[in-house]
């Protein structure tokens, strides 16, 4: 088994998700174990003549987002607490990228001072090459955008300010 080989094997355990693999052929023992905190793959080859060289390969792994430990949401919510004004703050369902319009050549899906019902898209977030609309779950009008065109969102990241009177 060469090296070409054995790294064909490491890409496709670490996409299958298995926590550890073992492979015995004649000559060689493999055991490939991924870690679910560490970011690389240990691999141990033995060979009956010669020592056990060790080698280390990196995963790649996409980062994920850190566990929050407030309740989870299907969308946006109400502010914990109003604010002193009475006013609801639209927040972030998800990762991504903030965008007020449709495309660059249309209009922004709400303005400053625009009347919105429940339903109404107020935004898109682009997370891994998709757009996902984000409705309002309030009636009212919105006071306020938090977050620049084009700018990175956070989870549970307030968006919009509504007065909801």
């Amino acid at each position: 088994m060469d090296l070409k080989e054995i790294q064909n094997l490491i890409k496709f355990v670490a996409k299958s998700g298995a926590s550890e693999v073992k492979l015995e052929m004649d000559d060689v023992k493999i055991t490939i174990k991924t870690g679910s905190d560490e970011r690389e793959t240990t691999i141990l080859q033995q060979m009956p003549m010669q020592a056990a060289p060790q080698m280390q390969q990196p995963v790649q792994q996409q980062p994920q987002a850190p566990q929050q430990e407030s309740q989870p949401t299907g969308g946006e919510e109400k502010a914990a607490g109003k604010e002193d004004e009475g006013y609801i703050t639209i927040k972030s369902p998800i990762i991504g990228t903030f965008y007020r319009k449709p495309s660059p050549d249309k209009d922004a899906f709400v303005e400053v001072g625009d009347s919105v019902k429940v339903g109404d898209v107020l935004c898109v977030i682009e997370a891994m090459k998709l757009f996902n609309e984000i409705e309002s779950e309030v009636s009212g009008k919105i006071v306020k955008v938090l977050v620049d065109d084009s700018s990175p969102v956070e989870f549970d990241q307030p968006l919009f300010l509504v007065d909801p009177s």
